[in-house]
């Protein structure tokens, strides 16, 4: 750099000053000091001591002694930006209220409350008359109003001035979700994580029985947790109500397939720099049809209407509850700067029909994924004895449900959202203090957010019959189907589950007398063999029930492809294999349907979507979207209810559950309450009485019957 501008050019002083930054989050204090100072000296040679950068290099060497707690010494300099801020941009500009800011928190931190209080109210009312009363940084202003009155034990104060941010952030929630590729959606929630952590902390920590604290807190899980997904659902429901769109989606929708066919089918002939190019090139035109059916949908209807308690309230039944699983970081007000935040706890919150929710604090984060690694271990091996799998669901029952049930009362119908790890595990399987399974009490019914109740509300009619797609022929050609216009271990015998590295599939005699049985009591005729392909399934036009019997698969990492695509593609992980997948010829298709591209197959209207494979409720983790994985792909294609699996399922018990869970479904059992049934049957009985066979599946969405 210093060979092609002089060294004594203002843009030295921004590498310095830039490097400098990087030493000081790095915590190398005394070599970030001696940068800082040298950017200023040489900004005052060249820009003189009245220029802008003078401000900010004071400020950046204020905020390092702040972080050293040299307060005196941050202090002066924050002054000394402040002054002259001023003479250079007046006193309305924004940029006052940032070092008004900073003057505050030197204050706060000193625990000097009364001379931090003026300085924050008079950054945010000039944020206020020169932004507007709906700008970011007056949320910032305003949270920080709630952290000082917080650490004063001022708990009403608190919660005022946190409802207030609160309304800001979610003004700006509904008008940035609604633009842009879902990686940015995902950015843009994390940038308000903080003030969601607050406010849980602010009811649990400070002000357990304020009624109005804990509306808050829960308001604001409602309104946060599983946003993404909503907008993606709606967004996709609304869009193919227009011609233009569809166009768009179509697009996309192939676009997605051909980036998935390239991740699981690398061309031999391409080259590693090749291959990456061409990955690149895909997420590019994807991300670039993203943001163009955002911002359409926008044109229809806003899709990030706030989601109030009353709202979500009404549609709990009455013999029910919702029961609301976060987990969050706990806020210390007057902790030192990198320890406001503690290490990840749960929080569960509890609404009825009627009443105001109630909620507690579960525990540290590590301590239940440790218990819960070893209930689900236990689970997932046959061979475990039931004793040893009932006293480890019983030492995570004591730490997860058996508060919650002093919340619950007389209540047995939970409508569940769990949040990150908590996903990974069937509730029913847990065991109480009188050694009785959950499921002998409870029935449960899982969403990703107590915010689903809205969208289930709005259902639309079904336009086929339903489809049964199993036991596909692997090792043959899939039958090509007509497209309509515009649309890490070898495989275990007697298990629905495949390596895609190994490219060994055993065939699943089990999924052909299970399609043939429910093929009878549905009443139509199954697609097997090589009529059951990818393209078949991708052809479907909102089924009344679609029933899948295959392979499937959860892969956590893939070589050769770089961790970004990862990240903006999580749903590129998890799928499902069809016929003709061993010959890489499947209709047209590679045989392997991705949850990526299963969020384009048109479900609205599907009152019923089951997954009678291995893993199909797993995926990537990510806390407070669920997971991004094929039962995450079906809610966004439009699908009422899904059931799916935790685990590597057994093929026979698998055919057995799947036949009598239909005929209960035919006798118009609620869509949950047909499965609990048939989980009730099988632990009742002698040879499915291990919870490996009967706690696989879980059922979400809709929980109600299908209509004849």
């Amino acid at each position: 750099m210093e060979t092609l501008i002089k060294k004594e050019h203002p843009y030295i002083a921004v590498i310095i000053n830039n490097l400098a930054e990087l030493y000081r989050e790095e915590g190398r204090y005394s070599e970030a000091e001696a940068l800082y100072r040298q950017a200023l000296e040489l900004w005052k040679r060249l820009l003189g001591n009245e220029h802008p950068y003078i401000a900010t290099s004071l400020n950046n060497l204020a905020l390092l002694y702040e972080n050293q707690g040299r307060y005196s010494e941050a202090e002066a300099l924050y002054r000394q930006a402040l002054e002259l801020k001023k003479r250079l941009l007046g006193n309305e500009h924004p940029d006052i209220a940032t070092s008004l800011n900073n003057l505050a928190v030197i204050y706060e931190r000193q625990g000097r409350y009364r001379e931090a209080e003026p300085f924050y109210y008079q950054a945010l009312e000039l944020l206020k008359r020169s932004l507007g009363d709906e700008h970011p940084n007056v949320a910032y202003s305003l949270n920080n109003l709630a952290r000082l009155h917080l650490a004063q034990n001022d708990i009403n104060r608190a919660i005022d001035f946190q409802g207030q941010a609160l309304k800001v952030e979610e003004h700006n929630l509904s008008l940035n979700l609604v633009n842009g590729f879902e990686r940015q959606k995902r950015d843009y929630i994390e940038t308000i994580s903080a003030s969601t952590y607050t406010t849980i902390s602010l009811h649990l920590n400070y002000a357990a029985n304020n009624p109005t604290s804990a509306r808050l807190a829960l308001s604001t899980v409602l309104q946060r947790k599983g946003r993404i997904l909503d907008i993606l659902t709606n967004s996709k429901q609304i869009l193919r109500l227009d011609s233009q769109s569809q166009t768009l989606l179509n697009k996309l929708s192939n676009i997605n397939t051909q980036l998935a066919n390239l991740i699981f089918n690398r061309p031999d002939k391409l080259s590693l720099e090749q291959y990456q190019t061409q990955v690149t090139s895909l997420e590019d035109r994807v991300k670039e049809l993203e943001d163009k059916l955002s911002r359409r949908s926008a044109e229809f209807r806003s899709l990030s209407q706030p989601v109030t308690l009353e709202n979500i309230q009404r549609l709990i039944p009455a013999d029910g509850a919702l029961v609301e699983l976060f987990q969050y970081r706990p806020f210390t007000p007057k902790a030192v700067p990198n320890e406001i935040f503690g290490k990840p706890r749960y929080a569960v919150y509890v609404l009825r029909a009627k009443g105001e929710p109630k909620g507690i604090d579960l525990g540290d984060a590590e301590t239940i994924q440790k218990t819960l690694e070893l209930f689900r271990d236990d689970l997932q091996d046959k061979d475990t004895p039931i004793a040893q799998v009932k006293q480890s669901a019983r030492e995570l029952d004591k730490i997860i449900m058996q508060p919650v049930r002093k919340l619950l009362g007389n209540t047995h119908k939970v409508l569940l959202s769990p949040d990150s790890e908590l996903n990974l595990i069937p509730f029913e399987a847990l065991v109480d203090e009188n050694d009785r399974y959950l499921v002998e009490n409870y029935s449960f019914t899982y969403l990703t957010s107590g915010r689903d109740l809205l969208r289930l509300q709005n259902q639309s009619a079904s336009k086929q019959p339903p489809v049964i797609v199993a036991d596909p022929n692997f090792n043959s050609p899939g039958e090509v189907v007509a497209r309509q216009p515009n649309v890490n271990t070898i495989d275990i015998k007697n298990s629905r589950s495949i390596n895609l590295s190994q490219r060994t599939f055993s065939p699943l005699p089990g999924t052909a007398e299970e399609a043939k049985a429910i093929s009878i009591l549905l009443k139509v005729k199954p697609l097997t063999g090589t009529k059951a392909t990818e393209g078949a399934v991708k052809q479907l036009n909102s089924p009344r029930i679609l029933h899948i019997a295959t392979h499937g698969f959860f892969e956590n990492t893939l070589q050769t492809v770089e961790q970004t695509t990862l990240d903006d593609n999580p749903l590129l992980l998890s799928g499902l294999v069809f016929a003709g997948l061993k010959p890489r010829q499947s209709g047209g298709e590679d045989g392997i349907l991705t949850a990526l591209e299963t969020t384009a197959l048109n479900l609205t209207g599907t009152k019923l979507v089951v997954l009678s494979a291995c893993d199909t409720g797993l995926g990537n983790i990510s806390a407070g979207e669920g997971i991004y994985g094929l039962r995450r792909a079906l809610v966004i294609a439009g699908s009422e209810s899904q059931m799916i699996s935790l685990w590597k399922v057994a093929d026979d018990a698998t055919k057995d559950l799947m036949v009598a869970y239909y005929k209960k479904l035919l006798q118009n059992k609620g869509r949950s309450d047909a499965l609990r049934q048939t989980q009730l049957e099988m632990l009742g009985g002698e040879k499915y009485q291990h919870p490996y066979y009967w706690a696989a599946f879980i059922p979400s969405g809709d929980w109600t019957g299908i209509e004849k």
